[in-house]
């Protein structure tokens, strides 16, 4: 049985929870101007924003694109600040419940974990499935083709009613889920929501809960559309990766991305999570190298060096350092 969420849809679009929430969503952001104009009259914006939660009668605006590259391109969906700070109370009260769900060795948009643990984990599962590096190790690495955009909404809200009884709570996040358009009817999320970071690791849960309760799998570990598997096998990896495309497609309405689909050992390396990882070391992906060492030459500032110094901390990278210095 499913633990539920015992907050009211009250709570989540009280005032209280709102203002919390925009103390949240301010910090860094101050000197922007859409949201120094919200400021201009807060609690005037903050009580409409309560009232048309209260009469049911919000309506999520439209999004602002604009491109990044980070490190590859991506198409980023901007929302009002109006809604902006509305996906932020929502966070703060789903967040905490949703994160006791998700599994130990999920990594990505959650508090105290992230790409460095991530990839700890990678290195600590390599060394107990070799057996001390005593025993061949293969990967299974994979990832989800178009992954934020192939999010089904009846999927996605299916699982939360699972969780969820509140029918006015489900009502929001209809409109929340429902405010953008993939291109595609009733599909996908937007990249830079915060209310997406959270919905993406809720959808991808029943994908976690498949392989490690299922599947059985000791050695797995998921970063956002990411995942490998390790096993002394090759001939279980490989019997296990049709077992997983129909899950995700049938289940999920996902595929894996064909072209990165790789069963190797990790003595001939793996490249995940930008380093390539081998049994006793890591050293940085030759991209994310050269893309480093561009942005220094383009911007050298001390906080850019700094940043990149503490990134080269957590892999081989001793003469590369010296290098910087």
């Amino acid at each position: 049985m499913k633990i539920r969420f015992t907050h009211s849809y009250e709570s989540v679009i009280s005032l209280e929870n709102l203002l919390e929430a925009w103390k949240e969503f301010i910090i860094g952001k101050r000197s922007r101007k859409d949201v120094q104009e919200f400021e201009l009259n807060l609690m005037g914006n903050i009580i409409d924003l309560h009232e048309d939660l209260t009469a049911k009668t919000y309506s999520h605006s439209a999004y602002e694109p604009f491109n990044i590259s980070d490190p590859k391109p991506r198409r980023i969906h901007k929302s009002l600040v109006r809604d902006r700070l509305l996906h932020h109370a929502i966070y703060r009260q789903l967040y905490p419940f949703f994160d006791k769900t998700f599994i130990a060795d999920s990594y990505s948009c959650q508090i105290n974990k992230g790409t460095h643990k991530a990839l700890n984990q990678f290195r600590e599962f390599g060394h107990i499935a070799s057996k001390n590096h005593t025993k061949t190790v293969w990967v299974l690495k994979c990832d989800i083709r178009k992954f934020f955009a192939s999010i089904d909404h009846a999927v996605l809200l299916e699982i939360l009613r699972t969780h969820i009884d509140d029918d006015d709570i489900i009502w929001l996040l209809e409109r929340i889920v429902g405010s953008f358009n993939s291109g595609k009817p009733r599909t996908g999320l937007p990249l830079g929501n915060l209310t997406s970071q959270l919905l993406v690791n809720i959808y991808m849960n029943e994908f976690d809960q498949f392989m490690k309760h299922r599947m059985k799998i000791r050695y797995y570990i998921r970063y956002a559309d990411d995942f490998v598997v390790l096993s002394q096998d090759k001939a279980w990896l490989e019997e296990l990766l049709p077992k997983i495309a129909d899950f995700l497609s049938e289940r999920l309405k996902l595929d894996p991305h064909p072209d990165k689909i790789s069963i190797r050992t990790l003595s001939s390396g793996i490249d995940f999570l930008g380093w390539v990882h081998f049994p006793d070391h890591r050293v940085l992906r030759t991209v994310t190298k050269r893309r480093m060492m561009k942005r220094i030459k383009e911007n050298p500032r001390p906080e850019v060096m700094n940043s990149y110094l503490g990134l080269l901390k957590h892999g081989n990278t001793q003469k590369l350092r010296k290098r910087l210095i």
